[in-house]
């Protein structure tokens, strides 16, 4: 193990060392802008979960009789002036009547922008400034039409302003998870390319095989993923440099960001640890491509379809942003592809952290995986003899293949 480690390390230098100092990466750095294309086709994605997260949850607690009525006289409207013109209402348990309006709009299981209380004669909306000012005037339409009142007579709706509620919070935080989803796929994209155009540069050159024959291949592979890797954070680095430079020339012009649910020291944290992981899943997958393929055109006729799969793990991801708990969104949590980008939503939205580090332990189990497949594949196809020839001369060096050199 220390052996591979050690001989993982120098292949990993060595590769790191050719690429940060070549005019390539250099001009490389100076075009990440492709990416926002990706970006603008997942916004039709992103704009269905926008309106599905836009809608805010008036909770009704009324008594029974006034809440049956209220939900049939929204119903009756709604099919006659459309679903989104009226608030989204939810009756909540009857014990909630005797509960503060601000106490039920504190409780993010409810999930809240307003709560709607008293009677429809006498209706009492509570929330913050955007939901009363949007729904003050379909609230009273709606008691009055649940009460058989003449509608030139509407009642008062009173008013009670709240700070923040659970509602407006969990909208914040989704935006904050959407954002964060796009800016790591598309680093993921663009950065993980370059494993494969470097293994296929290697195999053109019939670098791969010397290498192969004068280490483990397992160390091989191990080095090139993670000089990839740190080239990858190097780029990153570039860019959030600029990035942030230009961004302190706006000032105060730039809208403030939504603060995730674990906080922004860990969720930048989580973030690095997800973009890492998404890196080393794709890169690894890579890997393996370029084991199996023989030419330059085998390669990229096996990567088009991976990448394309990625898309849609992607938009998968992107899916189950606004079905926090669902089966749909356990699913996007589990699977290695779409994990990292699903668990980061999760952290957005969510402040619990274990299941963060079993995600984590469970994406890194799959990287090894990957990996130990690519290089069977590598062994069997490249190399044909199933291991490299390695022997060792008095002195304990290693030689390449079965040629001991002089002295």
């Amino acid at each position: 193990m220390m052996e591979t480690i050690r001989a993982a390390f120098v292949i990993g230098r060595r590769d790191f060392t050719a690429i940060i100092f070549s005019k390539a990466f250099f001009f490389f750095l100076l075009g990440p802008m492709f990416p926002l294309l990706v970006g603008g086709a997942a916004g039709l994605l992103g704009g269905q979960v926008a309106r599905d997260a836009d809608r805010p949850v008036v909770g009704v607690a009324m008594s029974i009789d006034d809440s049956r009525q209220l939900l049939a006289a929204r119903a009756t409207l709604a099919e006659q002036v459309g679903e989104r013109r009226l608030p989204e209402l939810k009756q909540l348990a009857q014990s909630a009547t005797g509960i503060a309006p601000e106490k039920l709009l504190e409780d993010k299981k409810n999930g809240l922008a307003a709560v709607l209380s008293g009677s429809l004669k006498k209706p009492v909306l509570t929330g913050t400034s955007g939901p009363i000012e949007n729904y003050r005037g379909e609230i009273a339409i709606l008691s009055a039409f649940a009460s058989n009142v003449d509608s030139m007579d509407l009642p008062i709706v009173e008013t009670r302003l709240v700070q923040s509620s659970a509602g407006n919070e969990k909208r914040k935080r989704l935006a904050t998870a959407q954002a964060t989803q796009v800016l790591l796929f598309m680093l993921t994209m663009l950065l993980a390319g370059m494993v494969l155009s470097n293994l296929v540069e290697e195999k053109a050159n019939k670098i791969i095989e010397i290498l192969a024959a004068a280490v483990p291949m397992d160390a091989v592979f191990l080095g090139k993923l993670f000089a990839m890797l740190a080239m990858a954070f190097v780029g990153i680095a570039v860019w959030a440099t600029v990035g942030f430079g230009l961004a302190s020339l706006s000032g105060p012009a730039l809208p403030s960001l939504p603060t995730p649910a674990v906080g922004w020291p860990v969720f930048g944290l989580l973030g690095v640890v997800y973009f890492t992981m998404a890196y080393l899943i794709l890169g690894s997958l890579f890997l393996g491509i370029g084991a199996m393929a023989a030419t330059v055109r085998e390669v990229q006729t096996l990567s088009m379809p991976v990448t394309m799969a990625q898309l849609i793990n992607f938009f998968l991801a992107m899916y189950t942003v606004t079905k926090l708990g669902e089966p749909i969104e356990i699913f996007a949590c589990l699977f290695p592809f779409t994990s990292p980008f699903a668990m980061i939503a999760r952290a957005a939205q969510d402040a619990t952290l274990w299941p963060h580090l079993l995600a984590v332990i469970w994406q890194a189990l799959f990287v090894v995986i990957i990996l130990r497949i690519g290089v069977y594949l590598f062994r069997r196809n490249v190399m044909k003899s199933g291991s490299a020839g390695r022997i060792k001369d008095s002195g304990g060096k290693k030689l390449f293949g079965l040629i001991k050199l002089p002295g």
